[in-house]
């Protein structure tokens, strides 16, 4: 199979040029396939002007809306590659995506102006005084001269206007195939700071026929799509039966608790995704009407806690939940479409071992808790858990298969760090998820946590290594401990720090929040810091993290003084009892 993303895109348009594939939701205006097909060739035609060619790469750091899909896919038609930035990033952490990718140029909203200013310097001087910058505004509510305080930056719409909407030329399309690198997808992955995952041709068509055929989408279903475009849900999942099977597809800037219903009611959707933190947030909004007349037949996404999962379907109607768990880079994906409550997917326990291997070679395998380690065998063999044993995911790597392959990561070392190896037998070769999953006695896998150098908050994955980096760049500091905390009733895990010092005369938290919120995302700032009379290592000089986060912030238990982000003072306050009530009560605002 050879086919590329681009050519089945263009039999989708034939079949079905009039038909509406995307709709802006905060505008309502609609784009047909003809109309996304011939943006994309006039994004192609005027790259090929400007001397870009196939394996190029260009940062694409845009808020969610129509333009999106149709630009990379613009890009995608000459074999340039988009590197999908996180649209929430700044400073260090958005300069280091663009490096880490290889790009030398970028597109991007100009709503997102500030924030590419702000590392432009830094881009320039280190790829020898040149980095061309293209912004665009369509599909923004921004005055329609607004120009960028960048002076080399140029108006990808101005120049569109005059931009051929015909097809590229034949021998540039005729050079992609599948096996050439689409784009790229950022991950945290469990192994530090963000690195680009390589999406090729074949593997996006193959996640997306599974995603269209295990979910249940048709060519006569309107999708919602409300989570950010750069994330493999929302760029690859939630459009992926727009682009492979003619199905209309709603995007919004971003989610809204108030608007959700409303908009599914407005624009008659009948599929949608969700995370966890989604699905809490519409539990938690006031009841209203509009939230069982929706046509919803089915939810699909990751994160729907087992103690939620029935209140949400219930109260809202909704006879379909497609859970599923995954990768961007990985190939050990599977998911639950049987409605088994808390359940991410299912591999039988009755199917001999062989024809699992051959079929779906999956395992979960015990792990050292501490070290986070595989532990082996007396024949130096990884073990297979028992029953509600929690341990490690692991897919076997089968070269040239396109869901079993793993392509990596742009940076080969971070790659290497993700493979197994000699797991069962010698020589076989399995990917790391680095996730911890329990399997149960009948095969239905579950969640449980995430292990390694990342934490999921607020949706996104937060690196420990980038957020120590930077804590101890603010403060001078050598040492300093970042890790991932429950609160109850709420998804995922919240940010907090450890750092050495008697007591707060040591630290300046003031400048502390100053210096992460200039330099991170706000769901990586920390929401917890803890001062501890010193730093815990292992014998190979690692922090220790198992204690702090299994300690939490609990200062009824805790002699250490502990500080919490007040979202309206927006400082550090001291963590009073009283206070750490109100939190696991619910009654402050994360």
């Amino acid at each position: 199979m050879d086919k590329n993303v681009i050519q089945v895109f263009r039999s989708v348009v034939k079949k079905s040029p009039k038909n509406v594939m995307l709709v802006n939701c905060g505008t309502g205006q609609e784009w047909s396939y003809s109309q996304v097909d011939e943006y994309s060739n006039k994004v192609a035609n005027y790259l090929l002007k400007m001397k870009f060619k196939k394996g190029d790469t260009v940062a694409f750091f845009m808020e969610n809306r129509p333009e999106y899909i149709a630009t990379w896919l613009g890009m995608a038609k000459i074999g340039v590659i988009p590197a999908l930035i996180n649209y929430n990033l700044r400073n260090d952490s958005l300069y280091h995506t663009i490096q880490v990718a290889g790009c030398s140029a970028i597109i991007y909203g100009l709503e997102l102006d500030n924030a590419v200013s702000e590392v432009m310097a830094k881009l320039m001087s280190a790829n020898g005084n040149k980095f061309p910058c293209y912004y665009s505004l369509s599909g923004t509510d921004l005055d329609e001269q607004s120009k960028s305080k960048i002076q080399h930056s140029q108006s990808l719409d101005q120049a569109l206007k005059s931009s051929s909407s015909e097809q590229e030329p034949l021998s540039v399309s005729q050079s992609i195939h599948s096996l050439d690198p689409l784009l790229y997808i950022y991950t945290s992955g469990t192994t530090g700071l963000p690195k680009a995952v390589i999406i090729k041709h074949i593997r996006q068509l193959f996640a997306c026929i599974a995603s269209i055929y295990t979910i249940g989408l048709y060519s006569n279903d309107v999708v919602y799509c409300h989570l950010p475009l750069y994330h493999s849900s929302g760029g690859q999942v939630a459009t992926s039966a727009a682009l492979f099977l003619g199905t209309k597809t709603v995007i919004r800037k971003k989610f809204s608790a108030s608007n959700f219903w409303t908009d599914c009611i407005k624009y008659d959707i009948t599929a949608t995704q969700y995370i966890g933190e989604i699905a809490r947030y519409l539990l938690t909004a006031k009841s209203i009407p509009e939230e069982k007349m929706h046509k919803i037949r089915i939810m699909f996404g990751n994160g729907l806690r087992p103690q939620i999962w029935k209140q949400f379907v219930d109260r809202f109607n909704i006879p379909n939940i497609a859970e599923f768990y995954g990768a961007t880079e990985g190939n050990s994906n599977i998911i639950n479409i049987e409605n088994r409550v808390g359940s991410v997917g299912f591999i039988g326990v009755i199917f001999p071992d062989f024809l699992i291997e051959k079929l779906l070679p999956l395992s979960v395998i015990k792990i050292d808790q501490e070290t986070g380690e595989p532990i082996r065998g007396s024949d130096g063999r990884c073990i297979k858990t028992e029953p509600n044993e929690p341990g490690e995911f692991i897919g076997k790597i089968v070269r040239g298969d396109p869901v079993k392959d793993f392509d990596g990561y742009k940076d080969s070392v971070a790659t290497k760090k993700k493979i197994l190896t000699d797991v069962f037998k010698k020589g076989d070769v399995y990917f790391r998820s680095g996730d911890i999953l329990i399997r149960d006695k009948f095969g239905y896998l579950y969640f449980k946590d995430r292990q390694g150098d990342t934490f999921r908050w607020k949706g996104e994955n937060v690196s420990t290594t980038e957020v120590e980096a930077n804590v101890s760049e603010v403060l001078n500091m050598l040492d300093a401990i970042s890790y991932g905390v429950e609160i109850p009733n709420t998804d995922g895990r919240a940010g907090m720090i450890a750092l050495p010092a008697k007591d707060a005369k040591n630290v300046d938290l003031n400048k502390l929040h100053e210096g992460l919120r200039n330099k991170l995302p706000s769901y990586a700032v920390p929401m917890f810091v803890r001062l501890v009379k010193e730093i815990d290592m292992t014998g190979t000089y690692k922090l220790k993290k198992n204690n702090l986060q299994k300690e939490g912030y609990d200062v009824t238990s805790l002699e250490d003084a502990v500080f919490f982000l007040d979202a309206r003072q927006k400082k550090y306050v001291p963590l009073t009892k009283s206070l750490y009530q109100e939190i696991n009560d619910g009654k402050v605002r994360l």
